[in-house]
């Protein structure tokens, strides 16, 4: 066990220290204020103070995780062998930086709290992000960080038998829109053909009226492909289906269609079921009750899991609604528009809240890369190397690699071909 001198015992230190010692590095360790008992210790200890009280292993603190509230705080960051890092300290200290500090800022996405300017849809850009301004959005710092500490430990205390975790893969499949044509209502499909004729595009009329007739499978229909490729690797993926009411935001298949909801129940089958929160549920808690009930009634089963549509997450009340309605768990930590980690890091984390002070039950599970992302390179190669860089940096730290794809990535369609093969050979490299 490690034992931790600090003179204060606060709600952040707690977070930070259970989230890099015990969930990423499954490294068991007490706080004591008492200077007696930490001097008679004889196992594992380390000072987290201004100063040193002997030869411990020191990491000089940071006031940010003895302060409350939020405030705009002047980073500056700094390289730091092959990473980054921020909130540098004095020479004395075991690292030159405090990492736990550092932790705490982007686990509580602090700078989330901070004025500033929000995208088209109303969500936290990439851009924006300390990260990106700072070129480490795509590193997982965080368990970088962790990792650093753990060598200075071992160093002074020689190799430790710690039950080291494991590189973990979930991938995830967002379902906005079940079919392309089929399982529509009337009214939808003569909108869809009228719109077709507009732009003289008599190729997806054809196309539509086969499917409609039966005599050609749905473009978006490709659960079954989907399925299958998993149960070969004995790898269950989780889905997300959209059960809001038809708007300019979500245009799914009407949540009482039966072949809909046959569809959702074979899926189940083989897969982790959850909630594509709606457009509209994200800013109504009413709302977001009446499409958890939806889908735990077309399941028989109690929803735990969610992703926001357009992966719009408004700190702090995004995720306070979701723990009010019961949900355990959020597949949202992360950008639509950019590869990268949101919060610094691949492990699965809880919100805290910081209004509040308080570290919440809901675990956060953040995704690195959407499949959008991959249609800004054009070659093969190009997408197949940006998945392979991840997959090789997450497995680096033994943490969990989470992209997220759709059903009509794998269709047939120009911007998406090849996608099937592309996702074969990710899943061949995974094992």
């Amino acid at each position: 066990m490690l034992l931790i001198y600090t003179p204060k015992i606060t709600t952040r230190l707690n977070y930070v220290f259970k989230q890099v010692c015990l969930r990423i590095l499954n490294i068991p360790f007490e706080f004591t204020t008492k200077i007696e008992d930490f001097i008679a210790y004889d196992g594992m200890k380390m000072s987290y103070t201004k100063k040193p009280l002997g030869s411990e292993i020191f990491i000089q603190a940071h006031e940010l995780l003895f302060e409350t509230g939020f405030t705009d705080i002047d980073i500056n960051v700094y390289p730091w062998e092959q990473t980054k890092c921020f909130f540098k300290v004095g020479d004395k200290s075991s690292l030159p930086f405090d990492i736990f500090a550092a932790s705490f800022f982007l686990l509580s996405r602090y700078e989330e709290y901070l004025p500033h300017v929000k995208d088209d849809y109303g969500r936290f850009p990439a851009h924006e992000s300390i990260a990106y301004k700072n070129n480490f959005l795509k590193q997982p710092v965080v368990d970088i960080w962790a990792n650093k500490f753990l060598e200075v430990l071992e160093e002074k205390y020689g190799k430790q038998e710690f039950d080291n975790n494991t590189f973990k893969f979930k991938p995830v499949f967002d379902i906005p829109v079940a079919y392309k044509y089929k399982n529509k209502e009337t009214i939808r499909t003569i909108a869809g053909i009228t719109k077709s004729i507009i732009r003289l595009d008599f190729k997806s009329i054809i196309e539509r009226f086969k499917v409609v007739l039966g005599f050609k499978r749905d473009p978006y229909d490709t659960f079954k492909w989907i399925i299958n490729v998993h149960k070969k690797k004995r790898i269950v993926p989780t889905f997300f289906f959209l059960l809001g009411d038809y708007s300019s935001y979500d245009r799914n298949i009407n949540h009482k269609n039966n072949h809909f909801i046959s569809l959702i129940k074979s899926v189940g089958d083989y897969a982790t079921l959850g909630l594509k929160v709606s457009y509209k549920a994200l800013d109504s808690i009413e709302v977001l009750k009446k499409e958890k009930e939806r889908i735990e009634t077309i399941t028989n089963r109690t929803l735990s899991i969610s992703r926001n549509s357009y992966t719009k997450i408004n700190l702090p009340y995004s995720y306070r609604n979701l723990i009010d309605v019961e949900i355990k768990e959020d597949m949202s930590m992360g950008y639509t528009t950019d590869i990268g980690f949101r919060a610094g890091t691949s492990f699965p984390f809880y919100f805290y809240d910081l209004d509040y002070e308080i570290q919440t039950p809901l675990k956060l599970i953040p995704f690195v890369i959407v499949d959008h992302v991959l249609l800004k390179k054009t070659t093969f190669a190009e997408r197949e190397k940006i998945l392979v860089d991840i997959l090789n940096q997450i497995k680096d730290v033994n943490g969990t690699f989470v992209p997220i794809f759709h059903n009509y990535t794998f269709n047939e369609e120009e911007q998406w071909k090849n996608f099937r093969k592309l996702y074969s050979e990710l899943l061949k490299k995974i094992n």
